[in-house]
């Protein structure tokens, strides 16, 4: 997008005063025909400065504005921030080495996927039991994890609830792999279309097979 800016010249300003310091020692401005000669000649310098110093108009290319988002959107944006916000959080506070490489991938994988249906909008509704559900309960049972964890007590049902969560994790994993895995349906069954009719017409052309050494 094109901009257009103008500056103005300091030079017709400056042909005023000069006309005012002039008609102050040459004619006086005690009088009334001393005053309105300085005036009638200060506008003729404006004048004459504006025709001698224009205006500086210089043109500049500046970037588009970004589109505002539609409300669909900007939630899913702000979904993103806050599940990928959440999760990295909850790996900062768990102290188990397993478990925070497993959020680590999670996390990745939850961005990938939000990344992905961003760029790609006709593919909302293909994640919307993972936003709604999926993701979401995992966020919550990690916080109570991470709430026994921070306790520091033990206890029969402490540990168990613990030991479920860790295991539920590999789970969650693998889940999320192939929610990401299963957005790229479409696009894998395009690539083998393309590859097939591509391998179809170099056949027809006679330009596959194996060529005589030379």
């Amino acid at each position: 997008m094109k901009v257009t800016k103008r500056e103005r010249s300091v030079w017709p300003v400056y042909l005023i005063a000069l006309v005012w310091v002039i008609a102050a020692f040459a004619v006086g401005l005690h009088s009334l025909f001393g005053y309105l000669c300085a005036a009638a000649c200060s506008v003729a310098a404006f004048l004459l400065g504006r025709a001698i110093f224009p205006d500086k108009v210089t043109v500049e290319e500046v970037p588009d504005p970004e589109p505002e988002d539609d409300p669909e959107t900007a939630g899913l944006k702000k979904e993103r921030a806050r599940a990928v916000g959440e999760l990295r959080r909850l790996n900062d506070n768990i102290e188990d080495e397993a478990i925070s490489a497993q959020l680590s991938h999670i996390e990745e994988v939850t961005g990938q996927i939000f990344d992905y249906v961003l760029a790609q909008p006709e593919k909302r509704s293909a994640i919307r039991r993972f936003m709604d559900y999926y993701l979401p309960t995992t966020i919550k049972l990690l916080n109570q994890y991470d709430r026994m964890d921070s306790l520091g007590a033990q206890g029969e049902n402490i540990t168990a609830a613990k030991e479920k969560i860790r295991a539920m994790l590999a789970t969650v994993s693998d889940a999320f792999d192939k929610q990401l895995d299963s957005l790229f349906q479409d696009a894998y069954m395009d690539v083998s279309a393309e590859i097939t009719v591509l391998e179809q017409m170099m056949a027809q052309e006679g330009l596959t097979g194996g060529m005589d050494s030379r």
